[in-house]
């Protein structure tokens, strides 16, 4: 089994309904368990300002499928959700869910970069995953505790519980 974080994200039509469909969409991933779920948080957007704000989250996945194979999934229940691939970067979106981690893979190919590429730079990201797995090394050695610790706020704050 290999340990996969998720983060998840979305904006509109109803984000937190959103957020809450993908985790029940990602529990039904076959040989797949999830293991730990964060808190639902609440961010300002990254990109262009006038846009709404995002609910985001991040969850630990047990899964026997291969990094591709679970991308396929995932992007499978954006698809489902009704998400739209634009050439917009940051741009507002009905849902968004990235593989962050994939055991202590660095993968790089056409389709996938894990560690996520923004992971040390998003706290919508990174202190949601600092929440469930506080003590993860990346695969070059830093720590989530201290790069949570070391990174601001930007006004993240709790929204509700997932679980």
């Amino acid at each position: 089994m290999s340990i996969a974080y998720i983060g998840l994200g979305s904006n509109l039509a109803d984000p937190e309904q959103q957020i809450r469909q993908a985790v029940i969409a990602i529990q039904g991933i076959v040989q797949s368990k999830i293991t730990q779920l964060s808190s639902l948080y609440h961010s300002r957007p990254m990109g262009p300002q006038d846009q709404p704000d995002y609910m985001n989250a991040v969850l630990a996945l047990e899964t026997e499928l291969a990094p591709l194979e679970l991308l396929d999934q995932l992007q499978t229940i954006e698809q489902k959700a009704g998400r739209v691939r634009k050439d917009e970067r940051w741009g507002a979106r009905v849902l968004d869910i990235d593989i962050l981690l994939f055991d202590n893979q660095v993968i790089k190919n056409e389709r996938l970069t894990v560690p996520h590429y923004g992971l040390k730079e998003r706290e919508f990201v990174l202190l949601p995953l600092a929440e469930i797995a506080d003590g993860l090394l990346l695969p070059d050695g830093d720590s989530v505790s201290k790069l949570a610790k070391a990174i601001p706020s930007n006004g993240l704050k709790i929204h509700s519980q997932l679980s």
